[in-house]
């Protein structure tokens, strides 16, 4: 018999994708029996609201998932690698919001907007990898797109903020802040450089050949939800001084011609897309204006002049419509088509 109500578990309760994730099962009334939260010395024994449930966060080390039906993971791949497949053994379906399995083949990789159909396999592993944010942003964007001209290449440069880092980046660019401003210098504690009034063309550490890993998970990930194993995915990601918001320049190649025009009529109904754009006036999407969105945003889509070939700007709130929202999402359709 289908369950009513759900036990579920956050890890990494109290980070600022944990803690997003909890409010996001409020806002969006998820059906909750029971609600476990996990995460470090710091925050054990803090209490944490969730609709009419009240839940104490507990040390990791003391979870115990046999008879929790789900539970989101935000604490990044060192606490998935330990974690997750004790949460899986004891028969829980793990949602991972860290890329730690999202090059596992039999680990599906979904962007609800983008390939729900391929969510059934989330029985092999027990496990589901909710992708990073300028994935999620690109998918949902280039779907439609490549549904109706096939996608050929896509060219794209991301300016993300230091929340991808944690709450470490956020405090570092704080801090560095204050001691510019005051005519201090100031050292570089997580960042390979300063992050204050500076741009650092790096997320993720540099492998052979000169990509960041971040990079190599984007492109593959993009195959992966687009279904097109050998698309040329050329990505350069950055850290910009920016506490919460993503940006993408995406330049897009198709077979077919797409002009601007019809673009814009197909994204301005693509699910999970919200266009803002009007080349009369300066209406176009900033990492500003995203937070607290749940859409990613579109503007500036116009036709470059070399064949077949688009030119687009995108926002996306990176932890709630990058990360919380699209692992909520997740845990609806499970809970509607399988649990």
């Amino acid at each position: 018999m289908k369950k009513s109500v759900y036990s579920v578990a956050v890890v990494g309760a109290t980070g600022l994708v944990g803690a997003e994730i909890v409010s996001v099962l409020e806002e969006r009334r998820f059906p909750i029996a029971d609600l476990q939260l996990y995460a470090s010395h710091r925050s054990a024994g803090d209490e944490v609201r969730c609709g009419e449930l009240t839940a104490r966060v507990d040390l990791l080390e003391r979870a115990r998932f046999e008879g929790t039906d789900l539970a989101f993971f935000a604490a990044g791949e060192e606490v998935s690698a330990e974690w997750v497949e004790r949460a899986t053994q004891a028969g829980t379906v793990v949602i991972d919001t860290s890329q730690l399995l999202a090059d596992e083949a039999d680990v599906p990789l979904i962007v609800p907007e983008v390939n729900t159909a391929d969510l059934g396999s989330y029985a092999d592993r027990l496990v589901v990898v909710s992708p990073d944010a300028p994935v999620v942003a690109l998918a949902a964007v280039l779907k439609p797109l490549h549904e109706a001209a096939g996608v050929t290449r896509v060219v794209c440069s991301s300016f993300e903020p230091v929340t991808h880092a944690g709450r470490a980046g956020v405090d570092e660019l704080q801090r560095q802040t204050v001691e510019l401003m005051n005519g201090r210098s100031v050292e570089n504690d997580l960042f390979a450089h300063r992050i204050a009034f500076n741009v650092l063309p790096q997320i993720g550490e540099l492998l052979a050949g000169g990509a960041s890993r971040g990079e190599r998970q984007v492109a593959a990930a993009l195959r992966r939800l687009l279904a097109d194993p050998s698309l040329p995915v050329s990505i350069t990601r950055s850290y910009v001084p920016v506490f919460y918001g993503a940006a993408l320049s995406v330049n897009v190649e198709t077979a077919a011609k797409v002009t601007a025009a019809h673009a814009r009529e197909m994204l301005r109904t693509a699910p999970g897309v919200l266009l803002q754009d009007d080349a009369s006036s300066p209406q176009y999407p900033t990492p500003a204006e995203v937070v607290a969105q749940d859409a990613t945003l579109v503007g500036r889509v116009r036709d470059d002049e070399w064949g077949n070939v688009l030119d687009m700007w995108m926002a996306i709130d990176n932890i709630r419509r990058g990360a919380a929202v699209n692992a909520v999402q997740i845990a609806e359709l499970l809970i509607r088509d399988y649990l």
